[in-house]
């Protein structure tokens, strides 16, 4: 999984951000993006797409992926964001925020010299790569969905004590049965994402409409 990483270090780039995002088809909360530079050769057993791990799992290899990386920043964009520029801006602007508030344990900024991107290519001044299903080819993407994933999902036990109701902390924002099931009786939450939530709030007006 460091192939690609080692290619782009053979053509003389040292710092090499991989990124990744998470919470893109949620119906409410943020869109979280994770920039990290890795170490060269350095290749963490059981680093994968976060998709594939387990929630115990994924919290382990944070602590790790945080101990030996060279950097990290996490950018995230909010709801009300999101409805303002849609959400495929917003994830460009999550990724943005990343590469921005990339800094090493001793809180430096660091700069990166070339971009490995999961599945997008950002309008920047860095030479960058796509690399579809980045998560599950590159070590360095998976460590950042890791670490994005991990991010998000705390989040979403803090706005589960802050929004009771809508199973956040189970759900972590999708769309699942419980949760559109709580917005038909409760309505939508201050972090909803309201362009998200027209056929379900529609749903609810002709539920209305027939009582």
């Amino acid at each position: 999984m460091i192939t690609i990483e080692n290619e782009i270090r053979d053509e003389g780039y040292e710092y090499i951000a991989c990124i990744d995002e998470v919470g893109r088809g949620c119906l409410a909360g943020d869109v979280v993006a994770c920039a990290v530079i890795m170490p060269k050769d350095l290749l963490i057993e059981g680093v994968n797409d976060s998709k594939k791990l387990t929630p115990k799992k994924r919290d382990k290899l944070y602590d790790i992926i945080i101990e030996e990386a060279i950097a990290v920043g996490v950018g995230s964009v909010d709801n009300k964001t999101i409805d303002e520029i849609n959400i495929k801006k917003s994830t460009f602007l999550a990724m943005k925020k990343a590469i921005e508030n990339l800094k090493d344990k001793d809180g430096n900024t660091v700069k990166p010299d070339f971009l490995l991107i999961d599945a997008e290519k950002l309008d920047v001044r860095l030479p960058q790569k796509s690399v579809i299903k980045g998560d599950e080819k590159c070590h360095g993407i998976a460590a950042a969905s890791i670490i994005a994933k991990v991010y998000r999902d705390r989040q979403c036990i803090k706005w589960a004590k802050d929004y009771d109701g809508y199973g956040f902390e189970r759900n972590k924002g999708y769309g699942t049965k419980e949760h559109r099931e709580a917005l038909l009786e409760k309505g939508p939450s201050p972090i909803h994402r309201m362009t998200f939530l027209t056929k379900i709030l529609s749903k609810n007006k002709q539920i209305s409409f027939l009582k």
